[in-house]
């Protein structure tokens, strides 16, 4: 008997409920609506298209083993996309794109097919005999690309190096290239865009993407299933091996043995490695010195926290890719508020994106706020020196380009010196590090700011003043 549409997207439900926490599906799967099922092809309704791409880009994989569940090999699913660009409580919100001018027109729906039948999966080496290198997928995330990943100061190198490897895979002196750095910071997308770049660039070449924690289990199975010198023979094939987190290595000496097997081999045969690890090679604990040796030949490139401006970029290319249009002040408050890392920036973001979206309200000052609040007490923000800088530079009027500029006039070096002893006071950032972001200055600077600041506010009442709105701009912001 055929199932009815209703009967297939509530079995698909049910797996997906049964991979995912409560929130995710709540607010990322209920909004879903089937719409009608013919053969092995399901079409379902979503409430915008920034809603399709965050599916396409997140849970494809969920979809497509969900639907394949229910369905069967062969599955296919078709979005219907409902538009409406209007703005009040019975209307979905404007998502202007970028080409387009703003203008009502009467809802419409888009089909978008994805064809998840045809995605190859990656194959398992230790049962296919005679395995060719056309077989491999690459597990690459061909969103993941140079032309979205914002550079700045705080991954320049790293980016630079990834391109140069990109052009030019083993050719160059930056083999192994290691990025490391702290989490959300942009290591995977970095290692993905450099795989999606070589790809485009050398189709011949077999480019693989793995974590290690995936490489780990799969040697297990190997010694398990008595296949360990399949297991060696197929990551020696590869042309350009991709290895996410190695630090899961650590402690695991037989892991570690065979992965020194095959970096030789590919090192020798002048294949490209590039790896990535949340702290740099000196600072890897329970590893092997022969392998950390080898992580040392190529280049190790440090991912940053990104500054504000970049953080800004960041969020404006997010919007331009969404297509949708943001105020620059709103853009700059989730800026300014969300500070420590690219992964929680653009949480923040979509998190906003949703929110207005799903109850058809428009992106305001007032939304973004109540959401940064939420968003802010679950992650426990700490108050950064980009946002000291903002609120000083608020509260006397004046730009942040003259806050640190080298000018001695007596307003802005006060303003500049208030900065400075706030920053001391509320962050954990040294004094070399607060210079440097108050105009490149010195610590013995920091320091002299700081004791001219408690001695002002002792002898002079208009000091203290400032120094007293600040405090409680600051403290309740």
């Amino acid at each position: 008997m055929n199932k009815t549409v209703g009967t297939i997207w509530n079995e698909t439900l049910e797996f997906i409920r049964d991979n995912v926490d409560e929130q995710c599906y709540a607010t990322w799967f209920i909004p879903i609506k089937p719409v009608k099922n013919q053969g092995s092809v399901l079409t379902v309704q979503v409430p915008s298209k920034f809603f399709y791409e965050y599916l396409e880009e997140n849970y494809i994989q969920l979809l497509k083993a969900g639907i394949t569940k229910s369905l069967g090999e062969g599955a296919k699913l078709v979005y219907s996309i409902v538009l409406e660009n209007t703005y009040d409580n019975s209307n979905p919100p404007t998502m202007k794109l970028p080409s387009s001018g703003r203008r009502k027109h009467k809802p419409q729906s888009v089909h978008m097919p994805v064809a998840l039948a045809n995605e190859k999966s990656i194959k398992n080496p230790f049962v296919i005999p005679g395995l060719q290198k056309l077989n491999i997928d690459s597990q690459l995330n061909p969103n993941y690309t140079f032309e979205n990943f914002i550079e700045g100061d705080c991954n320049r190198l790293a980016r630079s190096a990834g391109m140069a490897v990109g052009k030019s895979p083993g050719g160059t002196a930056f083999n192994p290239l290691m990025l490391y750095g702290g989490v959300g910071l942009g290591k995977t997308h970095l290692a993905h865009a450099i795989g999606v770049e070589i790809k485009d660039n050398y189709q011949e070449k077999t480019v693989l993407y793995v974590s290690a924690e995936k490489f780990t289990q799969q040697f297990i199975d190997s010694i398990r299933n008595n296949t360990k010198n399949d297991f060696v023979h197929f990551y020696q094939m590869i042309d350009v091996l991709v290895i996410d987190d190695v630090q899961s290595f650590s402690g695991k000496e037989k892991t570690q043995d065979v992965f020194f097997e095959i970096f030789n081999h590919l090192h020798q045969n002048g294949k490209q490695i590039i790896l990535t690890s949340d702290r740099a090679p000196v600072e890897l604990q329970g590893m092997e010195q022969r392998l950390l040796s080898r992580f040392k030949w190529g280049l190790s490139a440090d991912l940053q926290k990104p500054g504000l401006e970049t953080r800004v970029a960041i969020l404006g290319k997010k919007l331009y890719n969404d297509g949708i249009e943001v105020d620059d002040d709103i853009v700059e408050f989730i800026a300014y508020s969300i500070n420590s890392n690219v992964r929680e920036l653009e949480g923040a973001l979509i998190s906003i994106l949703a929110q207005s979206s799903l109850n058809k309200k428009e992106i305001t000052m007032e939304l973004v706020k109540s959401m940064v609040d939420k968003f802010v007490k679950s992650t426990t923000r700490e108050i950064s020196i980009d946002f000291i800088q903002k609120v000083v530079c608020d509260y006397f009027d004046m730009p942040l380009e003259l806050l640190k500029s080298k000018t001695r006039k007596r307003e802005i070096v006060q303003a500049r010196q208030l900065s400075m002893y706030f920053s001391k006071q509320l962050t954990k950032n040294s004094l070399a590090s607060i210079g440097q972001q108050c105009g490149n200055k010195d610590h013995a600077t920091v320091l002299h700011a700081c004791r001219t600041v408690n001695n002002l506010k002792e002898t002079d009442k208009r000091f203290k003043t400032y120094v007293d709105d600040l405090q409680k701009r600051l403290t309740l912001a």
